[in-house]
């Protein structure tokens, strides 16, 4: 409890803010709401008795316009950061600026994501929260879930003190899908990130190396099959050797986009295919999976693949990629052509999806922008004394002008505000990557923010660098995008069970998977997998996966 006061609010229940008036207690009460038309604010008053059994009035809090409370409150908010970021953010000018006009203090806690786990599991022994946490790496579904007296549910305050998220909810119904607990019930906010490319990793080639060879791009798996063998056998790279070109490599494995050609694409890791009659498939029983191994196997055969993928790290990759020498990599999957290459990403560039044997391409990926849509941005604990404060405070945040404020920076220091009503994204500081200072300025993918579609059409992002260049290299495979197996929300029995199904049947997958693909068989040995996955309990993962998804879509 904060001050000499503790106030006793609940929303959808009974409600009650007491000011730090001397010898004031706590007991349950009413709300009702007190018009101020001169000041275009509502106050919403409550009462509560004091230690002599006497009403007392609080008209502090207003419930539309600025401010949100008459005099100061502080409110406790807990967020995490990649690494040792630091929170430099806080000196973003929409934050400064909402706690100027609002009349909440923000006291904020920054954790490190390095050790947070650990941190984490202390705080919720602890039983003791700050008001307001951030950032969908805080806590996850399971936190919540086995936790829930800790925190509030949200929807009663969404409706009476969230207008702008409100009306997020009903432009994008997905938010609500997303963010909806088992219970039915809300017990987090979700985010909309603005202008994300609609697809994830995509096919990059070395162009360098096919002009060498005088090839052209490969459209279709017959077609790069020719060109991977020519990289192979011929001096693609220039320097007199024709046998240090890697036409495809890997760490740990081999980077499964490669099957995006036969249908397959998973960005969420669940290997669950979503049919067009929403149906669900597991692919790794698929016939599709089976022709896609078969393919791999013949690369790998024939040496077109990295006979070391399997074993080598993301250090030993990475010196390939990155030979101080010479170019040594063909052709792979990833974000941008200069995401791995260093020195050399100048040689290379992304190309249209390859089309599969049944002439259609497929790319991993999700239509809202991958990334998105992400639930457990924003929790409001039980701890909080001011849960409709916080609420206020909080859907400020979704508004399209702060959303990206809180995506990249602030207006005057990384985004332009043009009269025209559009916004550009300043060039960053020399020597510091756009990533880097987005980060720096912003509370960037964590935290409370929604634009909308109408909106992003103001927002100019250059498209040479950063955010701007992603968003415009997937416009090559928009048309391509498969529709992923959602977010969704198990509940906690299926939370208990689903990790020990899923960890055991992936680890079987993947070692059959290397086997099959390094030595071959998979038509021999077919039906003892699926019999084996059958008895490590495959159908249960998949019931799972379906009420899961059921539940979303309905």
């Amino acid at each position: 409890m904060k001050g000499r006061m503790k106030k006793i609010l609940s929303l959808g229940l009974t409600t009650a803010m007491i000011l730090s008036l001397a010898g004031c207690g706590n007991s349950e009460a009413t709300q009702t709401t007190q018009s101020e038309p001169a000041k275009e604010q509502a106050a919403v008053e409550t009462t509560a008795a004091n230690d002599s059994g006497e009403e007392v009035t609080d008209s502090n809090f207003n419930k539309t316009g600025m401010p949100i409370v008459n005099e100061p409150v502080t409110l406790t908010v807990l967020t995490t950061r990649w690494g040792n970021m630091g929170d430099s953010f806080k000196e973003n000018e929409f934050i400064k600026k909402l706690e100027e006009e609002s009349n909440v203090k923000i006291e904020w806690q920054v954790q490190s994501l390095n050790d947070w786990s650990e941190q984490k599991g202390i705080m919720l022994a602890g039983g003791e929260l700050p008001d307001i946490i951030f950032g969908f790496q805080t806590f996850n579904d399971a936190d919540i879930m086995n936790n829930s007296e800790l925190f509030l549910p949200l929807d009663d305050l969404v409706d009476q003190y969230m207008p702008n998220y409100k009306a997020a909810l009903e432009e994008m119904p997905d938010l609500k899908k997303v963010s909806t607990f088992p219970d039915g019930k809300m017990y987090s906010l979700a985010k909309n990130l603005p202008l994300r490319p609609i697809s994830c990793n995509q096919p990059v080639i070395n162009k360098q190396w096919l002009d060498n060879l005088g090839l052209e791009v490969p459209t279709n798996l017959d077609e790069l099959y020719e060109v991977l063998k020519a990289f192979k056998e011929q001096d693609a790279n220039g320097n007199g050797d024709p046998n240090d070109e890697i036409p495809i490599s890997g760490a740990k494995g081999l980077n499964m986009d490669l099957l995006n050609p036969f249908g397959i694409t998973d960005i969420n890791g669940y290997k669950i295919i979503v049919n067009e009659d929403n149906t669900l498939t597991y692919y790794p029983t698929s016939e599709a999976y089976k022709e896609g191994i078969k393919w791999l196997n013949k690369l790998y055969s024939e040496g077109i693949i990295d006979a070391e993928a399997f074993t080598q790290d993301d250090t030993m990759l990475s010196a390939k990629r990155q030979d101080p020498n010479v170019s040594r990599v063909g052709f792979e999957y990833a974000w941008s052509a200069d995401a791995n290459f260093g020195q050399w990403s100048d040689e290379y560039e992304i190309i249209a999806p390859i089309a599969g044997p049944d002439g259609k391409a497929y790319t991993g990926g999700d239509p809202n922008g991958v990334s998105s849509i992400m639930r457990n941005e924003v929790l409001i604990t039980k701890f909080c004394e001011y849960p409709e404060v916080a609420a206020r405070w909080i859907d400020e945040f979704y508004t399209g002008e702060a959303s990206i404020q809180n995506f990249w920076g602030g207006i005057g220091t990384v985004i332009t505000k043009h009269d025209d009503g559009t916004y550009t994204l300043n060039d960053p500081p020399e020597g510091t990557s756009a990533d880097s200072w987005y980060w720096d300025s912003s509370l960037r993918d964590f935290g409370p923010k929604y634009v909308s579609k109408e909106f992003e059409t103001k927002v100019k992002l250059s498209s040479e660098s950063g955010d701007g260049l992603k968003y415009e290299l997937s416009k090559i495979a928009e048309d391509t995008v498969t529709i992923p197996y959602p977010n969704v929300m198990f509940t906690n029995e299926e939370n208990e069970e689903r990790p020990t199904l899923a960890t055991d049947i992936d680890k079987y997958v993947e070692s059959t998977r290397a086997k099959w693909v390094t030595e071959g068989g998979i038509d021999e040995e077919w039906d003892a997998y699926i019999e084996q996955l059958n008895a490590m309990g495959l159908e249960r993962l998949i019931e799972i996966y379906t009420d899961a998804y059921t539940r979303y879509m309905e």
